[in-house]
């Protein structure tokens, strides 16, 4: 088997070898090679998209294509990507054409509802699909850039915190964190921004050192709360942080670099990484074990984004050079999504965006379903609004690889109505016999099959290490009904702005199933269900030809694939206990343990919080629950030492919580800790590369726990229904 692979691993090695020698030929240097490559490629491309073949001839086409695919995907290099793009582009744009010019001919209302109905998804799907390979093809992987060796030179920075309602504890770790950044201290200043204006807040600034600004007013939010503050501020750049994003120390250093090397360059943006897990991770117990739904945007996205130049400023963990925003009339406020807006504006004017994919600040992911939802319906308003009032497609000063990438994140939020058309059409035909495409099921299969195949093994290619498959159709599902309305109200009216604060922070005491949120998806999973059982009735009555049983047979599995998404969707309700108020994260790191005896132990950490270590000790080393203890926490040779009481031992593990420290004592913890510089960036993209089966199969496993659940709860309220007085049930 280690022989096999390591010859796979060979021819791997040899073939991406062969096309990087093929890219860097002198020819494609040549003006009139590269016109004439594009247009014989396009050519083919056309005659590959539009030529008939009968169905034995689609057939063999379609083996091909897969064939080849799954040998590419064998392959290591970007060119095997672009190949196996192309691959998948040339499939699905035939599968479209196809769909286009043979198989709309509808004989009945219904047909026409469901089959077109269908076709604008399939539209929809399919452009999202080309404008996300034009993004992530090549991306950029930008590097820091080095600074000046005279300390003198390096630029002076305002690092901004803005928050109106969060509690202190979410906020002090970022700001002590902030204080604490590896940059000459008379060249930058930290600045809370409190709309909330409240007394504790200014208190604690003045003593750990930080600027307290307010306002009058809390007009336009935090886009409004940045402006008032840039009026009153006067360094070169400005750093933002989400008040619960926690920044490591060596911010500045890794990302003022490319300032001084580019000139032009306005914002820099770093990705948003969280230390706790969101409502999809907890509920469904898959924290840092499969990636996020955010993860791929800072992953793959921005990366490729900055290939173009058309980086996003996302509101937290970014730099951005003061000037340049005040030429665009500071942070936007015609939109939610003021971030955004903002780098719109700033690459109009001429300005350069990037980014740099090394993780340098941490924060809090929303605690609840709920919460979640609010913050992407918000997301998904605010690029509507952009829509209407700042099109990417329209105006001066925007490259065209800047508009499709403007674009892309714009129609993304646009994908509710499509998500439930996918998730009901089998149900069309279970239940009508509308037939939603003209054209026999052997047919549909032939072409529909390799177009679904190869972008699925092409975006697990792409995407892999931060998507796993499968799991953007389970976020999407989640979503889908409460981001529909939202975003086409906002195209139609987009002066109608609404801005909600995503709170941070807090517990859930009682694991609950919300079921408010869950009857959109409890609703479609009972009609897949029954169309299953309609289904599964029809194939054994049916007495018609093969092509009827075949058709009913396509329509089956489709509807089974909806019920393993919805019955995910339904276990993503099941709202999970959370006591802890400050997450934990984990991470081994050298400690030490002082007893009161004056003993030490030698020991490291499993985790650390805001208020508490874990520690795992040497064998046969038992420390009582409740005693007083010292522990140091090392980074290399400095060494910080905290009073601390036991609250938990067993089995040689060790979990203490720290007293009564100072606040010198807090700036020191959070330097050893939550302000490390590698505390992100060693676990950044680092989970098991996709397996599409594996995946596949995950998700069926949590759908079984979400019928589980659902079934758990219908029986709950049904016995409490019965239990109820009779006076409950009749008017007195």
């Amino acid at each position: 088997m280690k022989s096999s692979t390591t010859e796979t691993s060979a021819g791997s090695g040899r073939v991406s070898r062969w096309g990087n020698r093929l890219l860097s030929w002198r020819i494609w240097k040549m003006g009139w090679a590269r016109v004439l490559a594009t247009v014989v490629s396009c050519i083919l491309f056309v005659l590959t998209v539009a030529v008939e073949m009968d169905l034995f001839q689609q057939f063999v086409f379609a083996l091909a294509c897969v064939v080849m695919t799954l040998l590419l995907h064998r392959v290591a290099g970007r060119l095997a990507t672009l190949v196996m793009i192309m691959l998948s582009i040339t499939t699905s744009v035939r599968y479209m054409y196809w769909r286009i010019t043979d198989t709309l001919g509808f004989h009945g209302i219904l047909d026409s509802i469901f089959g077109y109905g269908l076709l604008f998804a399939e539209i929809y799907a399919l452009a999202m699909m080309l404008l996300s390979y034009f993004q992530s093809a090549w991306p950029l992987r930008r590097k820091p850039a080095p600074l000046p060796a005279d300390m003198t030179h390096w630029p002076t920075v305002d690092i901004f915190i803005p928050t109106y309602n969060e509690p202190l504890d979410v906020v002090r770790q970022s700001v002590l964190t902030a204080l604490a950044m590896d940059w000459p201290a008379d060249r930058f200043k930290v600045y809370v921004l409190d709309d909330g204006r409240r007394p504790e807040f200014r208190e604690f600034c003045e003593k750990a050192g930080a600027g307290y600004l307010t306002r009058p007013d809390n007009r336009h939010a935090k886009a409004g709360n940045i402006n008032a503050a840039l009026e009153k501020t006067d360094s070169d750049f400005v750093a933002i942080f989400d008040c619960d994003h926690i920044p490591v120390r060596s911010f500045l250093q890794i990302c003022m670099g490319w300032f001084v090397k580019d000139k032009k360059l306005a914002m820099l943006q770093t990705p948003h990484v969280f230390f706790s897990p969101d409502p999809f991770e907890r509920n469904l117990d898959t924290f840092r074990n499969v990636p996020n739904e955010g993860e791929l945007f800072y992953g793959v996205v921005q990366d490729g984004n900055d290939l173009w130049n058309a980086t996003f400023f996302c509101g937290s963990c970014a730099v951005i050079r003061r000037s340049a925003l005040l030429e665009v009339g500071g942070v936007a406020t015609e939109s939610v999504t003021e971030d955004a807006l903002t780098a719109l504006k700033m690459n109009r004017a001429g300005y350069n965006t990037a980014y740099l994919a090394v993780p340098q600040a941490a924060g809090l992911a929303t605690e609840n379903l709920s919460r979640h939802i609010g913050q992407r319906t918000r997301w998904a308003r605010g690029m509507a609004q952009i829509i209407r009032v700042n099109n990417p497609l329209l105006g001066k000063g925007l490259r065209l690889g800047q508009r499709m990438c403007y674009l892309s994140a714009m129609l993304h939020f646009f994908f509710g109505l499509p998500r439930v058309i996918f998730l009901t059409t089998p149900l069309a035909y279970l239940f009508f016999h509308a037939n939603v495409f003209q054209a026999s099921a052997i047919m549909v299969a032939a072409y529909a099959l390799p177009h679904i195949i190869l972008s699925n093994l092409t975006g697990s290619r792409i995407q892999g290490k931060f998507r796993h498959s499968f799991w953007n159709e389970v976020y999407e599902s989640v979503l889908a009904w409460y981001i529909m309305k939202p975003a086409m109200m906002a195209l139609l009216r987009p002066k109608a702005p609404q801005f909600n604060v995503t709170a941070k922070g807090g517990i859930i005491r009682e694991s609950y199933f919300d079921w408010t949120l869950a009857r959109p998806y409890v609703v479609l999973l009972a009609l897949n269900l029954a169309g299953l059982i309609v289904g599964v009735v029809g194939l054994v009555l049916e007495t018609g030809g093969a092509d009827q049983r075949f058709t009913i047979v396509l329509n089956l599995a489709w509807t089974v694939y909806n019920i393993i998404m919805t019955s995910a969707s339904v276990a993503v309700a099941g709202e999970v206990r959370q006591l802890r108020n400050a997450p934990r994260v984990a991470i081994t790191l050298p400690a030490m343990l002082g007893l009161p005896d004056g003993r030490t132990v030698a020991c490291d950490t499993s985790d650390f919080s805001q208020g508490g270590l874990g520690l795992v000790l040497p064998a046969g080393v038992i420390v009582p629950t409740g005693m007083q203890v010292n522990v140091s926490v090392f980074r290399n040779e400095e060494e910080a030492i905290f009073p601390a009481l036991v609250t938990f031992s067993q089995g040689g593990r060790l979990g203490v919580s720290f007293r009564d420290l100072t606040l010198e004592q807090e700036k020191e913890l959070v330097q050893m800790t939550f302000g490390r510089a590698d505390t992100w960036a060693l676990t950044w993209g680092s989970m098991a590369p996709d397996s599409p089966m594996a995946a596949l199969y995950q998700i069926t496993h949590i759908g079984m726990r979400g019928f589980t659940l659902l079934l758990r709860q219908l029986r709950d309220r049904t016995l409490a229904g019965l239990r109820r007085p009779a006076s409950v049930f009749t008017k007195q």
